[in-house]
């Protein structure tokens, strides 16, 4: 009993080289033991390491509510593929549907409407009626984003609607004259890309555009950079410019281009900022990339390739060591681990007759939503969650 007489920063500094099955033996010793090692800190080492604890390179915790131990449990079940699997929602028509995850609620749009569905805490399922339903297009729902406050949807009629969250008021903005491939905001900045081949500049608080750039080229991606100074486009590739260019918000000028020797017609689906110099892209050319705007352009700082050379149509990080995307053949998801290069788990959710690709997918801490053309996906890795004592 000497060793719980130890002042408790010595105490974590000596728990921190034990592995999560040494923790949970030694949390089978005595009660005291018990109480001490279920602390946050004393496993906050080890979920640095694993996959999807919520806990990021500098330290910050997306999921304060949750028991670390816990988190690191589910994490093995991530690496190892253990989960169950359900289809919650179904519907008749193909469609081309988006979705977002905030906390315990799920947005999907399906045809011009966008609804938002309640998740149960404790077992992720979805309610099957939506509880609120955001409308107003003319034509479907190509892509949607979040905001605290807002929805900001982009649609096929060329226009782009925000909802307020919390009020059924919503505005319209109108510039494009072909349909809206994507959207992203933060901080009452909107950038817009569309068929059209431009990219637009909006003001949450004005309904005309405060810019609009020529792209010569048709945009599928667009992310705006955490630092709120630059954003990124992706385009289709068809024309003689690079797909990935990053542009100054304030002057509306493109100061980089990213990568060289694209394939013509390998367009980028598909971006995501983990930081304001880490960037993620996918797409038409079958790879996952990496991005560090601090390093030379020309090259990606890592990538990762699809086996079955398969269009990537999403991904989504944790922030940390994990990737997970979406295939363009048998609604196959794939779970990646950055410090390797090679898959670590794939699932098939579609049959051989039913193809179909994975238009859009969102994880949270224990669970992981794919949403097909017919149908939304459910992957639940909490409730089979392995034991590591």
């Amino acid at each position: 009993m000497l060793l719980l007489q130890l002042p408790d920063d010595v105490l974590y500094h000596v728990l921190s080289y034990l592995d999560c099955r040494s923790l949970s033996r030694l949390a089978q010793v005595c009660r005291s033991f018990c109480r001490f090692v279920n602390r946050d800190e004393v496993w906050r080492r080890t979920a640095r390491r694993c996959l999807n604890t919520g806990i990021g390179p500098d330290g910050t915790d997306i999921y304060p509510h949750i028991p670390l131990k816990e988190r690191v449990k589910v994490s093995r079940n991530w690496r190892n593929g253990v989960c169950r699997r359900a289809v919650p929602l179904k519907w008749k028509t193909q469609l081309l549907p988006w979705l977002q995850l905030d906390r315990d609620v799920l947005f999907l749009s399906q045809a011009a409407d966008i609804g938002a569905y309640r998740l149960h805490q404790d077992s992720g399922k979805i309610h099957r009626n939506p509880f609120e339903i955001y409308s107003g297009h003319i034509g479907d729902v190509c892509h949607f984003v979040l905001t605290d406050s807002h929805l900001i949807s982009g649609g096929s009629d060329g226009k782009i609607l925000v909802h307020s969250r919390t009020s059924n008021e919503s505005v319209e903005l109108s510039g494009h004259n072909q349909e809206v491939n994507c959207v992203d905001s933060k901080d009452g900045l909107i950038i817009s890309g569309s068929r059209d081949r431009t990219a637009r500049i909006w003001n949450l608080t004005s309904s005309c555009p405060r810019d609009t750039i020529h792209m010569f080229d048709r945009v599928w991606s667009v992310a705006v950079s955490p630092s709120l100074s630059s954003f990124v486009t992706g385009t289709s590739c068809c024309e003689n410019f690079s797909p990935l260019r990053i542009w100054d918000v304030e002057r509306s000028l493109c100061v980089s281009s990213l990568g060289t020797d694209f394939r013509r017609g390998a367009g980028v689906l598909d971006l995501v900022f983990e930081s304001p110099v880490q960037l993620f892209t996918c797409g038409y050319d079958t790879f996952i990339r990496l991005w560090d705007l601090r390093l030379d352009p020309r090259k990606c700082a890592m990538e990762w390739e699809e086996p079955h050379d398969s269009t990537l149509y999403c991904i989504q990080t944790d922030g940390n060591h994990m990737i997970a995307s979406g295939s363009s053949y048998y609604g196959v998801v794939r779970l990646w681990d950055k410090r390797q290069t090679k898959c670590l788990q794939f699932f098939q959710l579609s049959s051989n007759l039913a193809s179909s690709p994975v238009y859009c997918l969102r994880f949270s801490s224990a669970h992981l939503y794919a949403v097909l053309a017919t149908s939304l996906h459910c992957l639940d890795f909490r409730l089979t969650a392995t034991c590591i004592r």
